[in-house]
């Protein structure tokens, strides 16, 4: 039983279905109920957190990168370009204020 309870949180968790405190609240109560020592209990947190924590980094990379490919579906400018050509405009200016 025990073993599928944590595999039941870890997929909770690593989808950010379960809230850190029901986790908690959760191991406390098969802690309290001996089915996991207080050892455990926070080896078992521990992995969770680090699970969660990379699987939010994977999830992160995969939005940016497809944002960045319909960015360049869209044929829209970048942030860069954007830059570029605010400073050729101000060059420009400059040279006609001169004049």
């Amino acid at each position: 039983m025990k073993e599928t309870i944590k595999k039941g949180l870890a997929l909770g968790i690593g989808l950010a279905v379960t809230t850190k405190e029901q986790a908690e609240k959760l191991v406390e109560e098969l802690v309290k109920k001996g089915e996991m020592s207080q050892q455990e209990s926070k080896e078992f947190l521990n992995d969770l957190w680090k699970k969660g924590e990379d699987t939010q980094r994977e999830i992160d990379e995969k939005i940016k990168k497809k944002a960045k490919e319909m960015i360049g579906e869209l044929n829209l400018a970048t942030k860069e370009e954007v830059r570029e050509l605010e400073r050729r405009i101000q060059v420009l200016e400059n040279k006609q204020n001169d004049s």
